[in-house]
C-alpha cells in the first residue's frame, strides 16, 4: 500500500516509524509544517517528523497552506498513493486532498470520538478529569474531526498523568491502530461507523487566558488543569509569575488515587482541614515532600515549579530556597 505521511509534532512519529519499518506498507512523502524558529538562538528548527523523514531520506514537502499550494497539490496527485495517513498535521485539507487517494484520507485522533473533536483533545479530556480516553481512527471529511470511524482503542488515565505523558501513551497506541486500521481496510474488512454529532464534544485550541490559575477553584480542579495545560499554567508570586508544572490534590476523594509516598499526607489533611485560611494561603511546608496550599475546597501539594527567571525545581527546594513561610498566600495567575 502506497502511503503520503501528513504530520508534524512527536505525536505522530510513532506512527510514522511503524509505517515505515512495516513490508506492507511504502511511505512515499511526507508532509508537515513548516521549520518555525525555536530556542534561545531563534533557529529554524524542523519538526519531529520532518526529522525522521530526513534520515529515511524521503521526499518532504512543507507548504504554507496545503490546500491552496498547487505544486504540492500536482505532487499529491502524481504520488496515486492507496492513502493519505494524517496525525496531527495541523492544517485543514481540502475535499481536493480528501478526494485523491484510493481508500481516503485517514485520521489518528487522540480521543475517543465523538467526544473532543479539536486540536487539543489530550489536554482537554485531563482538564475535564475524564478517567478514560483512547485513540480513534477514522476516514477523514471536510469537517472538523468529523468523519465516520473505523477503529478505536480505549485507555485509563491516572490521576497524575500529564499531557505530555498521556500523549506519549496515546502516540504508541495510535501506531499500533494504524497499521490495524489501514491493514483491514485493504481487505475491505471495515465497516465505517458515522459518528453521533449529538454527543459530540469540542476541544479547541488553548488560549493564554487558560493557563491562570485561580486559588478559589477546587484543588482536583487546579490540578486538572496543571497537568491538562502541562508545563504552562501560571500563578503569581510576590509579584512575580511562578510556573506551577506538577501538583496533587490532598483531599478525601482523592486519597486511594495518590502514589504511595504522599499517603503520609493524610493525616496532614486531617490535621490542617479545620484551619481557617483563605484561597491561595501556604498552609503547611510538609518535610521531605513540599508546599501545601489552601484552595477553594481542599488542599494543593506543589510537586514542581518554575520562577520566573529560573530553572525548573521541586516544589520543597522552592520553597527552601525562597524561605516559603506558613501563611504566605500566593495570587491568581495574570
Amino acid at each position: 500500500m502506497k502511503v503520503v505521511f501528513f504530520g508534524t509534532p512527536e505525536f505522530a512519529v510513532p506512527s510514522l516509524e511503524k509505517l515505515l519499518n512495516h513490508p506492507d506498507f511504502e511511505v512515499v512523502a511526507v508532509v508537515t509544517q513548516p521549520d518555525k524558529r525555536r530556542g534561545r538562538g531563534n533557529q529554524l528548527t524542523p519538526s519531529p517528523v520532518k526529522t525522521v523523514a530526513l534520515t529515511h531520506e524521503l521526499p518532504i514537502w512543507q507548504p504554507q497552506r496545503v490546500k491552496k499550494d498547487t505544486e504540492t497539490l500536482d505532487l499529491l496527485r502524481q504520488t496515486q498513493a492507496d492513502a493519505f495517513v494524517v496525525v496531527a498535521y495541523g492544517q485543514i485539507l481540502s475535499q481536493e486532498i480528501l478526494d485523491m487517494p484510493k481508500f481516503g484520507c485517514i485520521n489518528v485522533h487522540g480521543s475517543l470520538l465523538p467526544k473532543y473533536r479539536g486540536a487539543a483533545p489530550i489536554q482537554w479530556c485531563l482538564y475535564n478529569g475524564e478517567m478514560e480516553t483512547g485513540i480513534t481512527t477514522m476516514l477523514m471529511d471536510a469537517g472538523m474531526d468529523t468523519g465516520a470511524m473505523l477503529l478505536k482503542v480505549h485507555t485509563p488515565i491516572a490521576l497524575m498523568d500529564n499531557a505530555e505523558q498521556l500523549a506519549q501513551t496515546l502516540s504508541v497506541l495510535g501506531a499500533d491502530l494504524l497499521i490495524e486500521t489501514l491493514l483491514k481496510l485493504q481487505k475491505g474488512a471495515l465497516t465505517p461507523i458515522p459518528q453521533d454529532s449529538s454527543q459530540a464534544t469540542y476541544a479547541p485550541l488553548i488560549k493564554k487566558e487558560n493557563y491562570s490559575l485561580n486559588w478559589s477553584r477546587p484543588a482536583l480542579e487546579l490540578h486538572n488543569q496543571v497537568r491538562g495545560f502541562f508545563p504552562d499554567c501560571v500563578a503569581t508570586f510576590r509579584g512575580a509569575p511562578l510556573k506551577i508544572t506538577s501538583t496533587a490534590p490532598i483531599t478525601p476523594e482523592m486519597r486511594s488515587q495518590l502514589p504511595s509516598e504522599l499517603r503520609v499526607l493524610e493525616e496532614k489533611w486531617f490535621d490542617l482541614s479545620d484551619r481557617t485560611t483563605s484561597p491561595g494561603e501556604v498552609v503547611a511546608v510538609v518535610k521531605g515532600i513540599g508546599p501545601l496550599v489552601q484552595t477553594g475546597e481542599g488542599l494543593l501539594l506543589l510537586q514542581k515549579v518554575q520562577p520566573a527567571g529560573k530553572r525548573a525545581q521541586s516544589g520543597l527546594d522552592f520553597a527552601n530556597g525562597m524561605r516559603l513561610a506558613v501563611g504566605e498566600v500566593l495570587q491568581n495567575g495574570e
